[in-house]
Protein backbone atom coordinates (compact mmCIF):
# COMPACT_ATOMS: atom_id res chain seq x y z
CA UNK A 1 0.00 0.00 0.00
CA UNK A 2 1.66 3.43 -1.19
CA UNK A 3 -0.06 5.82 0.78
CA UNK A 4 1.03 9.58 -0.20
CA UNK A 5 -1.46 11.80 1.49
CA UNK A 6 -3.61 11.04 5.08
CA UNK A 7 -6.33 12.89 6.27
CA UNK A 8 -6.96 12.70 10.10
CA UNK A 9 -10.90 13.53 11.22
CA UNK A 10 -9.69 14.57 15.31
CA UNK A 11 -12.27 13.62 17.50
CA UNK A 12 -12.09 12.57 21.73
CA UNK A 13 -11.72 9.01 21.58
CA UNK A 14 -12.50 7.85 17.45
CA UNK A 15 -10.69 9.32 15.01
CA UNK A 16 -11.20 8.24 10.89
CA UNK A 17 -8.02 7.97 8.76
CA UNK A 18 -8.57 8.22 5.16
CA UNK A 19 -4.95 7.33 3.05
CA UNK A 20 -4.76 8.35 -0.88
CA UNK A 21 -2.32 7.38 -3.31
CA UNK A 22 -0.06 9.53 -5.58
CA UNK A 23 -3.11 9.52 -7.79
CA UNK A 24 -5.39 10.61 -5.56
CA UNK A 25 -7.09 6.75 -5.38
CA UNK A 26 -8.24 6.16 -2.25
CA UNK A 27 -5.94 3.03 -0.42
CA UNK A 28 -7.04 3.40 3.37
CA UNK A 29 -10.29 4.06 5.54
CA UNK A 30 -9.82 3.22 9.28
CA UNK A 31 -11.15 4.33 12.48
CA UNK A 32 -8.84 4.43 15.20
CA UNK A 33 -8.76 4.91 19.03
CA UNK A 34 -6.62 7.58 20.72
CA UNK A 35 -4.11 4.93 22.16
CA UNK A 36 -4.09 3.17 19.11
CA UNK A 37 -2.73 6.36 16.87
CA UNK A 38 1.22 6.12 17.56
CA UNK A 39 1.30 2.52 17.24
CA UNK A 40 -0.72 2.78 13.70
CA UNK A 41 1.93 5.74 12.59
CA UNK A 42 4.97 3.51 13.71
CA UNK A 43 4.21 1.05 11.13
CA UNK A 44 3.59 2.79 8.23
CA UNK A 45 6.37 2.98 5.54
CA UNK A 46 8.08 6.06 4.83
CA UNK A 47 7.49 7.97 1.36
Amino acid sequence: MNITRIGIDLAKQIFQIHGVDKHGKMVLRKQLRRAQMLSFFKKLNPV
